[in-house]
């Protein structure tokens, strides 16, 4: 992940709504969930949550797929993980025994990159 790459996403997980919404999606993977039901199961507007997810996607921290005459959402597992990758790889000066407590993390990542990706 470059470092453009990374401000991108961090900008765009830098709205609580958008955050949020990212969340939702980890939790409903690897199926996704409609546009509709996000903005629904966050109290939000449609016409808002659509923005914050467009945020969102523009960033690749989700994909969207056209269902019907919805959207699905899914989170992008591979920026995802490649974000939190990018953002500690440099601790401890890549000596994760000097950090601990890191490298669980590390490894969860590391699964969260092996994760099959959606079509």
């Amino acid at each position: 992940m470059t470092m453009e790459d990374a401000m991108a996403a961090l900008s765009a997980l830098g709205h609580a709504r958008r955050m949020e919404a990212l969340k939702l999606l980890i939790s409903a993977a690897p199926e996704g969930l409609l546009a509709g039901e996000i903005a629904d199961r966050l109290g939000s507007k449609q016409n808002t949550m659509s923005t914050n997810l467009a945020v969102l996607l523009r960033a690749r921290l989700v994909k969207a797929a056209r269902e019907g005459r919805g959207v699905r959402y899914t989170a992008d597992t591979q920026t995802f993980a490649a974000m939190l990758e990018f953002l500690i790889a440099d601790c401890c000066d890549r000596q994760t025994s000097a950090c601990p407590e890191l490298d669980s993390v590390l490894e969860s990542v590391r699964a969260i990159e092996r994760e099959p990706v959606d079509a």
